[in-house]
């Protein structure tokens, strides 16, 4: 429920304002924006998963090699869910926002592809994706599939039908080096006019340095963040709601 109906609408009319007033304009969204797609997100007090499970001890490089089993079995029939869920109003109006050219590009921290499927065309995955895992020993790409289907078939860890070498998602682990993905939102990053974060704690660096690269700065969280302080507009209500709103006043049709 919206607390403060009229303050609320205020925001909404300054993030527009914000929207058509500025040239230049990146999105950074976090696990926030998937929930209303029925993915959990990590970090919020009582509910997160990393409040429940210490990541390093199931979705590291150290928990992969080390334990493979452990690792497979936390992680694949969670992933599997992500890649079947399905975007929500907020990640259609955003596809819509760069289709009407008021987006350059969409940075996300988010590995469930729902950017993509909404429609949106230039998206940093900085973070990876679910579409494809690879060998670890012969570096051969697979359909994430690949590696599901055998989890689901009973082989643990799943293998490489070249080598026999084990199968590993093609997403960024804890203990492993950012990818390609985020140098480029780096260089989407420059001349940054708004960059406007969507469902994102702030807390996961060095994602969470990139509002320094930005002139203004938009944050629509539930919860408070560490850069709220230095915002030129914060919104705390549901981000379903928030994009919702915004659709109305900006003749967005997202059906």
């Amino acid at each position: 429920m919206i607390q403060n109906l009229q303050c609320f609408n205020e925001k909404i009319e300054a993030l527009k304002e914000l929207l058509t007033e500025n040239k230049k304009n990146n999105v950074l969204t976090g696990a926030g924006i998937s929930t209303e797609s029925g993915i959990p997100d990590y970090r919020s007090k009582g509910t997160g998963l990393w409040e429940r499970f210490d990541p390093m001890k199931y979705v590291s490089v150290t928990a992969l090699m080390t334990d493979p089993k452990k690792f497979f079995d936390f992680n694949i029939p969670t992933w599997t869910k992500y890649v079947n869920a399905q975007p929500n109003i907020a990640h259609k109006v955003i596809a819509k926002l760069e289709e009407m050219g008021y987006i350059q590009t969409v940075i996300t921290q988010n590995i469930d592809g729902l950017h993509i499927k909404a429609g949106s065309k230039r998206v940093r995955e900085v973070h990876g994706h679910l579409r494809t895992c690879h060998c670890i020993e012969c570096k051969k790409t697979f359909p994430f599939e690949e590696m599901s289907g055998q989890y689901f078939s009973g082989i643990n860890p799943p293998k490489c039908s070249n080598c026999g070498g084990m199968l590993r998602p093609d997403v960024v682990l804890f203990e492993d080096p950012m990818g390609k993905d985020y140098l480029k939102a780096l260089e989407d990053m420059e001349g940054c006019e708004l960059l406007v974060v969507v469902g994102s704690s702030l807390q996961v660096y060095p994602v969470a340095d990139l509002p320094s690269f930005s002139k203004k700065l938009v944050i629509i969280n539930k919860e408070e963040t560490p850069w709220d302080r230095y915002a030129d507009l914060v919104i705390h209500e549901s981000i379903g709601e928030v994009f919702r709103h915004l659709a109305e006043i900006m003749y967005i049709n997202v059906n």
